[in-house]
């Protein structure tokens, strides 16, 4: 039997929320085929995209995300219906999405600090095993991408990452079965999704708790201009709050710089 078999798509289907499911052998980017989709009239959404490989894998502010054999790669396509009825909430469906996969992840690696980096990572001992991007699609929904390192291994990926990546097969020493963990972070994404709907706020409050940039220096652009200051953590409403020199300021959108 093959170390990493193909997700099982009949399971997704039967033992989560997930209405469809497209899987690939090789694709660009799963979040630009989820964008595809969402332009065809008819759709069932949620609309899981999943690829063993990715050509083309983006992040946030244009970076590169490292897919290899092994790893996870997926878009989930949402209606509105499973989203903030407030535009001004959109940002917690990250973070929503982030805690999920903190969740699933924790249970497998008890001895390890597993937590956030706002606004779209997750962080195990100071190394990234997770990255999200979530991309609006106005009125016909969002889509929510998650690069997940698990049967691979961070001694294979490119030599500017391998110091910071990290996937559950190191932490751990064995394999992991994928479609087992893709369906605990579908259902965790489900019950964050509606307590995103019911009390967005309670979003922002669990993300600070598992915030490991608290008491860290962080530089954060936002268009031309860069800010500094001390992470004070992530406020109810999601957003990223720092002790400036010019005073306390809460950045609900921006990249992260070294």
């Amino acid at each position: 039997m093959t170390e990493n078999p193909p997700l099982d798509a009949r399971r997704l289907l039967d033992e989560t929320f997930v209405a469809q499911v497209e899987q690939h052998d090789v694709l660009g980017s799963t979040n630009d085929r989820a964008k595809e989709i969402a332009l065809t009239d008819g759709t069932v959404r949620p609309f899981l995209v999943v690829a063993e490989r990715q050509t083309a894998g983006r992040g946030r502010g244009g970076n590169a995300w490292w897919t290899a054999p092994g790893s996870v790669a997926m878009s989930l396509l949402v209606g509105p219906n499973h989203l903030p009825d407030d535009p001004a909430h959109g940002p917690l469906v990250a973070l929503a999405t982030g805690l999920a996969v903190v969740r699933t992840v924790a249970n497998r690696v008890p001895e390890h600090v597993v937590g956030i980096h706002w606004p779209n990572d997750v962080i195990v001992d100071g190394r990234k095993l997770s990255g999200i991007l979530v991309e609006g699609l106005g009125p016909r929904g969002q889509v929510i991408g998650i690069g997940l390192n698990v049967n691979n291994s961070a001694a294979e990926a490119p030599d500017e990452l391998r110091a910071r990546a990290v996937s559950l097969r190191d932490l751990t020493g064995r394999t992991h079965d994928r479609t087992g963990l893709v369906i605990e972070v579908l259902r965790e994404l489900a019950r964050l999704l509606e307590e995103l709907a019911r009390d967005p706020d309670s979003i922002g409050r669990r993300a600070h708790a598992v915030c490991l940039q608290k008491g860290q220096t962080l530089a954060v652009q936002q268009g031309d201009q860069t800010l500094a200051g001390r992470c004070v953590g992530i406020a109810a409403d999601g957003a990223l709050v720092l002790d400036t020199p010019e005073g306390r300021r809460a950045l609900v959108t921006g990249i992260l710089r070294a």
